[in-house]
C-alpha cells in the first residue's frame, strides 16, 4: 500500500526512508538547541515502531517531518520539525493529521507529547490539533544560555 498524504505548498508527505537521516538531522538542529544527530535518525528509521513521515516535494526535498513511537495502545510525538523557511505554512500541520490518519491503522488509542512552554508556535498548533495539557517536567529541557525549560506533556485521544 502506497501511503502518500496532501500538504501546503505544493508538497506532500510520505513514509521516511533510510537515505533522509542527514536531511532530518540537519532540520531537526535549526528547530532545536540539541539537534540528533543523523546516526539517531538512522535508528528510528530502521525500526518499525518508530515511523517518520516527511513533507517533500516532487524532487523529495524535505521541508518538514514528523517522528513518532507506537507501542500497543499508545503512541508518542518524539519530535517535529520544519525547515525555516516553510514555517508559518502549515506544514507541522499537515504533518500531524498525516500522522493521525495514518494512526488510525494501528491500536493507539492516545497520543503523548512533550514540548517546552516557551514554545508559543508549537503550543498553538498542538492545542488546535486536540491535545491538552496534562501535566508538566521542570527543568527538562536545556536551553543554550545554560538554563533549563520546563517541559509540558500533552496527550489527546486518537480516531
Amino acid at each position: 500500500m502506497i501511503k502518500l498524504w496532501m500538504a501546503p505548498g505544493g508538497l506532500h508527505i510520505e513514509p521516511g526512508k533510510m537515505g533522509d537521516a542527514k536531511d532530518l538531522a540537519r532540520i531537526h538542529a535549526q528547530g532545536f538547541y540539541r539537534g540528533w544527530p543523523a546516526g539517531e535518525f538512522e535508528g528510528f528509521l530502521a525500526e518499525a515502531n518508530t515511523p517518520v513521515y516527511v513533507a517533500c516535494d516532487a524532487k523529495r526535498r524535505i521541508a518538514g517531518f514528523a517522528l513518532i513511537r507506537v507501542v500497543e495502545d499508545e503512541s508518542e510525538l518524539l519530535t517535529i520539525a520544519v525547515d525555516p523557511k516553510w514555517r508559518g505554512k502549515r506544514v507541522g500541520e499537515a504533518l500531524l493529521r498525516a500522522v493521525f490518519d495514518d494512526l488510525l491503522l494501528t491500536p493507539a488509542k492516545r497520543m503523548f507529547l512533550e514540548v517546552s512552554e516557551e514554545n508559543a508556535a508549537a503550543i498553538k498548533l498542538y492545542t488546535r490539533q486536540g491535545f491538552a495539557t496534562i501535566s508538566s517536567r521542570k527543568g527538562y529541557y536545556a536551553k543554550a544560555d545554560g538554563s533549563a525549560a520546563t517541559a509540558l506533556v500533552m496527550a489527546r485521544d486518537l480516531g
